[in-house]
Order: structure tokens, then C-alpha cells, then sequence
């Protein structure tokens, strides 16, 4: 178990540079998740930390060491995939210990790694069987054991749970919560998903076209965030974003351009009582809550949470409050204020 340090990291192919020089501390034993939408380099960068991508400029270091050009087998770090790679003529007990039968360990050594890693993963009932047997979780545990056995320096997830369904996806994410609290390895997480980052990361990196958007706890960039980018994409359903034009009643500073507002944080009210009118136009009933999308004119479209109870109907003219210290202030720029 060790740290890892990026230093102005830039990552080029021939004259794209998708890797924009990233800084970046993860301490040891800390659970940090790469976020962003497709193409913002957070898998790129994963692979660049793990050996599978070379470093165009700048400096990975593994602890004190620098391993910039190490090969990835030398960097003692192990990589999840979302594709198991599991070896279908083998048990469960085959695949776990196949790399450190590789190595050229003692019979001996290789079942002991393999129970305890067996134990960790609950795959205790499965260790006969063959990979055709098991569902998708527990492929991916299969997978995650294989990498535990080699006792690494960090554990690099490259989106792991996108292959399951929505069930096992929360299934999983309990099991990989509880993986790092049982091992207290680094771990990085790559996922397009807020809500796995949201839920299991001590801390978050938001990437932006190859940048560094934010980096924070989950609560630091949901309550705080940076900028307009982190303030849309960290949240479900996102932030509601209304010109400073569309709403001369709230006291905004004069080089706001924008504030934004959460949809928990609004209150629907009798039309003209609150502080933007809109019409109901359409209902996400999702059983304990329901989103109204409200039309607002130049507003735009608000979207509120409310109760799952309610009785409201597309086309109802509704009211919305907000408390100003709830609301985010954004510049031209799209910077928070």
C-alpha cells in the first residue's frame, strides 16, 4: 500500500493532447474516484497510473519512487476491469490463484492467499465451480480476488460495474466499500456514474476535456462546487441553471451570470408567492419521490423534487421558493461566485 502523485502529467497521440497536465496527491489507503463524461481522459489517465499508457511529460510516482517509465508489472499495482478476463476452463480457485501460480509460488502459499482472499469476497461457496456458473457479481468478485492475492501497492478499477445490472450495481458498490475497509489498500476508481463516485469515494476528481475541473469530498463538491461543469454533473437529477436576467427579484451581485439551484431545495408554492411562476409540465413519479418539471418561461425548465404523494397535473400554473443561501452563483465564465 502506497501513495501515488501525479506531477503536470500530459498525455499526447500525435498531435492531440487528450492529458492536459494533471496534478494530483492520493494519499495511502485512500479511495479517490476519476469522474467525467466520455472522452474527458479518466481512463486514459487510470491506464497512464497503471503502466498502460506511457507518460508523454511529467511524473507518476508509486510512494517515494518514480515510475514514469516503470512497465506496468513493476509498479506492483493491480487493475479491475469491466471485462472479468476470466479463464473459462478453470474453477473460481484456478482463476484466483493463476497469478501467483505464474510467479512460481509454493502450492502451500498460493491456497492460503486464495482462501483469504476467498474469505474477504464470500466466494467461500464457489470455489468449484467454473465461471459459465456464476453470475455477473460474482465474475467481478472473482475478478477483484485475483487482483487481492497479489497483495498490491493500489487497487485501479476501470469502470468494474458497468457490465451488471442496475440490482447488482448496488449489490457491488456495497461489496467494494466494504473491500477497502477490510484491506485499507489506495484505491482508484474510474466511472461515468455519479452515483458510484458519490457513494463510495473519499474523494472525488472531476476531469474536464483532459483538466482537472474539481477535487473534493463527495459533500465539498455537491455543497461547493467549483464551477458550472461540477455543479451539473455532480447531483441527481442535476442542478437547475436560470440566467440572472430571468430573475430580477433575487439579489444577485452584478458580475452573476447565472445561479443555480437543486431541485430539493425548492418549494412549490401558490402561483406569484414565490420567487420564479411556472406550469407544471411533466411528472417522474419514482415512489417515495416525484420530480416535477416545471416550465418557467425565460426561466427555462426547473426541475423540483417533491413528495411522491403529490397531486399535481401537467398543466397546473405552480409557484417556486428558494431560500437565496441555497442558490449558486456563477460568472460569465461559468466560475462560482
Amino acid at each position: 500500500m502506497s501513495s501515488i502523485t501525479l506531477k503536470s502529467v500530459e498525455k499526447w497521440f500525435g498531435a492531440v493532447q487528450v492529458i492536459k497536465g494533471v496534478d494530483l496527491e492520493i494519499a495511502e489507503g485512500e479511495f479517490v474516484i476519476f469522474v467525467g463524461p466520455s472522452g474527458c481522459g479518466k481512463s486514459t489517465l487510470l491506464r497512464m497510473i497503471a503502466g498502460l499508457e506511457e507518460t508523454s511529460r511529467g511524473q507518476i510516482m508509486i510512494g517515494d519512487r518514480d515510475a514514469t517509465a516503470e512497465p506496468p508489472n513493476k509498479r506492483g499495482l493491480a487493475m479491475v476491469f469491466q471485462s472479468y478476463a476470466l479463464y473459462p476452463h478453470m474453477s473460481v480457485r484456478e482463476n484466483v490463484g493463476f497469478p501467483l501460480k505464474s510467479a512460481g509460488l509454493p502450492k502451500a502459499e498460493i491456497d492460503a492467499k486464495v482462501d483469504e482472499a476467498a474469505q474477504v469476497l464470500k466466494l467461500g461457496d464457489y470455489m468449484d465451480r467454473r465461471p459459465k456458473d456464476l453470475s455477473g457479481g460474482q465474475r467481478q468478485r472473482v475478478a477483484i480476488g485475483r487482483s487481492i492475492v497479489r497483495d498490491p501497492t493500489a487497487f485501479l478499477f476501470d469502470e468494474p460495474l458497468s457490465n451488471l445490472d442496475a440490482a447488482l450495481r448496488v449489490e457491488m458498490r456495497y461489496e467494494i466499500a466494504k473491500l477497502h475497509q477490510t484491506l485499507k489498500s489506495t484505491m482508484i476508481y474510474v466511472t461515468h456514474d455519479q452515483v458510484e463516485a458519490m457513494t463510495l469515494a473519499d474523494r472525488i476528481v472531476v476531469l474536464e476535456f483532459g483538466k482537472i475541473a474539481q477535487v473534493g469530498t463527495p459533500r465539498e463538491l455537491y455543497e461547493r462546487p467549483a464551477n458550472l461543469f461540477v455543479a451539473q454533473f455532480i447531483g441527481s437529477p442535476r442542478m437547475n441553471v436560470v440566467p440572472a436576467s430571468a430573475a430580477p427579484q433575487i439579489d444577485l451581485p452584478s458580475e452573476a451570470q447565472s445561479f443555480g439551484i437543486r431541485p430539493e431545495h425548492i418549494t412549490l408554492v401558490a402561483p406569484g408567492a414565490g420567487k420564479i411562476d411556472g406550469t407544471v409540465d411533466v411528472l417522474e413519479y419514482l415512489g417515495a419521490d416525484t420530480f416535477v418539471i416545471v416550465s418557467c418561461g425565460d426561466a427555462g425548465q426547473l426541475t423540483v423534487r417533491v413528495n411522491g404523494s403529490t397531486t399535481l397535473v401537467p398543466g397546473d400554473p405552480i409557484g417556486l421558493q428558494f431560500a437565496d443561501a441555497e442558490t449558486h452563483i456563477f460568472d460569465a465564465g461559468g466560475l462560482a461566485i
